[in-house]
C-alpha cells in the first residue's frame, strides 16, 4: 500500500502533514499537524506503508500538544506508528497504550570494556557461545532465576535496584539508566494476576524477535570529548549491546488495559479514527491504572536488562579469566524506547506538564538537563541506536534542538521495511548466518526462523536513519559500532 495523502516538505529533513488533510470540521478533524523527520530518499520508503496515516490519526487525540511526530525509522504499528512521538497535556489530555506499544520499555543498554577487537578476535566465538549458554533466549524462554509472586511485585516497584540488591550488578549501574532504572509511579496492584504469572519465570531472559546481545567494536568516533565522557576512548574498543524489554508481563499489561481503554472511549465520549488509539483522560481511573501498570512493567524491563548484564559480565569473566572490574565493564547508559513519561517541557515560552508517548522512539535530553547523569551533562544524554545484525549501531547524544522541537526525542533503530512474513519468504536462517559469517560476524540463535525474520535486508539502512536524526539536530552522532558476535532468540 502506498500512502498518497497530502504532505509538504519543510526542509531537507522535515515534512509536514497539514491540519486540513482530514478536513476542517467535525469531531475527527486534526488538532495539529504531523511532523516527519526524513529526507527525500527516506520518504520514498516511508510512503510504502500506511504509517503516515497513523501520524495523522494521532493528531486527533484530545489534548495533544505540538505536532504528532515520526522519526526516520517510522513504520506501521498498533495505533501509533512505530517511531511515533506525541505529547498530551498533563491535565487535560489523554493517555493511550497504543502510544507505548505491547513491549513496554523495550530498550537498549551499552556496556563498555577496556578490551580491543584485535585482542579478542580469537575469542569471539567462545564469548558468544558463553553468552548464548548463560543468558536464556528464544520465544517463551524462561530465566535462570525462579522468583515468587511476592518477589515479582518487589521488582515491579523497585525496578533495577531489586537486581542490584540481590547481587546482579553494582550500585553505580543505577546512575546510568533512564529514571535510574525505576519509575516511581509504579503500582503493582494494577498489574493483573495473569501478567504477574507470565513474568515470574521470564525474569532475566532475552526473548526473541528483534531482541539481541551483541559484541561490538567501535568503528568510528565522531565526537571524541563526548565519547570519552561516555567511556568510549578509542576505535577498536569492545562494547556489548543488550536489547530486550518486559517480556510476557509487559505484553499482558498492554492487553489488559487496552480492553479497559476501549470501554473508556465510550464512557468519556471520545471519538477516534482508529479504535487502536483507545485512550482515557489523564486523571481518569482508567488512565491512572494503566500508567501505574505501565510503570511497573517498565521497572520489570530495567530489572531484566540488569540481570542480563550481570550474566554478560560473568560470561566475559569465564572466557577471559579476568573480573568484570578488571575489564572495566561499566554501564554506559540504558534507554527505553517504548514508554510514556510525565515530563515538563517548554511550550511556546511556558513550562507545561505533559505526558510524552514515545513508541519506537528514544529520549534524547540535551546538555545540563537535571534528569541525566552528572558525567553527561556537558554533552547531552547518551542515546543508543541499534541497527541490524549485519551493519552498525550508534551511540548518539541528546541535544537542545530535540528539547525545543521533539520533546527531547529521537529515533530508536533502523526500522523495518519488510514484514516478518515477507522476510521468511525471502530468506533462510542458515543462509543469513552463513552470509554474516563471511563478514566475520558470528551468530548464535535459538531459532533459524527468527534469524530469517531479522535478516539485515528486512531493515532500513541505520546509517541513513541516524544521518537524518543528526542532520535534523534532534541528536548528534558520537560513535559508531560494528557487530562481531550476535546472540538471537
Amino acid at each position: 500500500m502506498t500512502w498518497n495523502g497530502k504532505i509538504e516538505q519543510v526542509d531537507t529533513y522535515r515534512w509536514r502533514i497539514p491540519e486540513e488533510y482530514k478536513g476542517e470540521s467535525g469531531r475527527l478533524h486534526m488538532r495539529t499537524s504531523g511532523l516527519i523527520f526524513a529526507d527525500e530518499e527516506m520518504m520514498e520508503q516511508v510512503r510504502n506503508d500506511n504509517a503516515l496515516e497513523q501520524v495523522a490519526n494521532v493528531t486527533t487525540l484530545p489534548g495533544i500538544v505540538g505536532s504528532s511526530m515520526a522519526m526516520p525509522d517510522i513504520h506501521w504499528g498498533y495505533g501509533f506508528p512505530i517511531g511515533g512521538v506525541a505529547a498530551t497535556d498533563g491535565d487535560q489530555g489523554v493517555i493511550s497504550p497504543g502510544g507505548v506499544g505491547f513491549d513496554i520499555n523495550c530498550g537498549v543498554r551499552l556496556v563498555r570494556t577496556n578490551l580491543s577487537a584485535e585482542g579478542i578476535k580469537d575469542k569471539v566465538h567462545e564469548l558468544v557461545d558463553s553468552l548464548f549458554t548463560n543468558v536464556p533466549s528464544g520465544i517463551g524462554s524462561s530465566g535462570k532465576v525462579r522468583v515468587s509472586q511476592k518477589e515479582v511485585e518487589k521488582v515491579l516497584v523497585m525496578g533495577a535496584r531489586w537486581a542490584v540488591e540481590n547481587g546482579y550488578g553494582w550500585d553505580k549501574d543505577l546512575l546510568h539508566m533512564e529514571e535510574n532504572g525505576c519509575m516511581k509511579e509504579a503500582d503493582h496492584t494494577q498489574v493483573s494476576q495473569k501478567a504477574k504469572t507470565r513474568g515470574m519465570p521470564q525474569l532475566g531472559s532475552l526473548g526473541a524477535g528483534n531482541h539481541f546481545l551483541e559484541i561490538q567494536a567501535v568503528d568510528e568516533i565522531f565526537e571524541p570529548k563526548a565519547a570519552k565522557a561516555m567511556g568510549i576512548e578509542h576505535e577498536d574498543q569492545i562494547v556489548i549491546m543488550i536489547h530486550t524489554g518486559s517480556r510476557g508481563l509487559g505484553y499482558q499489561v498492554c492487553s489488559d488495559h487496552l480492553r479497559t481503554m476501549e470501554e473508556a472511549v465510550r464512557r468519556y465520549d471520545i471519538e477516534l479514527p482508529d479504535k487502536q488509539l483507545a485512550c482515557a483522560p489523564v486523571d481518569s481511573p482508567e488512565a491512572r491504572a494503566y500508567f501505574g501498570a505501565m510503570a511497573s512493567a517498565a521497572n520489570y524491563a530495567w530489572t531484566n536488562r540488569q540481570m542480563i548484564m550481570h550474566w554478560v559480565r560473568e560470561s566475559f569473566k569465564q572466557v577471559l579469566g579476568q573480573s568484570p572490574e578488571e575489564l572495566e565493564m561499566d554501564l554506559v547508559y540504558d534507554v527505553a524506547h517504548n514508554i510514556a513519561k510525565k515530563e515538563e517541557h517548554l511550550v511556546e515560552g511556558q513550562r507545561r506538564k505533559l505526558v510524552v508517548h514515545r513508541k519506537g522512539a528514544t529520549r534524547a535530553f540535551g546538555p545540563d538537563h537535571s534528569d541525566i547523569p552528572t558525567d553527561h551533562k556537558d554533552h547531552g544524554q547518551p542515546v543508543l541506536i541499534p541497527g541490524d545484525m549485519g551493519t552498525a549501531s550508534y551511540l548518539l547524544a541528546g541535544t537542545q534542538q530535540a528539547m525545543e522541537e521533539s520533546f527531547g526525542s529521537t529515533c530508536h533503530g533502523a526500522g523495518r521495511v519488510m514484514s516478518r512474513k515477507q522476510a521468511t519468504r525471502m530468506f533462510q536462517g542458515d543462509g543469513v548466518i552463513k552470509e554474516l559469517g563471511q563478514k566475520n560476524i558470528y551468530v548464535r540463535a535459538q531459532s533459524k526462523r527468527v534469524v530469517a525474520e531479522e535478516a539485515p535486508q528486512a531493515y532500513k539502512d541505520v546509517n541513513n536513519v541516524v544521518r537524518i536524526a543528526h542532520g535534523a539536530g534532534i541528536s548528534k552522532m558520537v560513535a559508531r559500532m560494528r557487530p562481531m558476535g550476535v546472540v538471537k532468540g
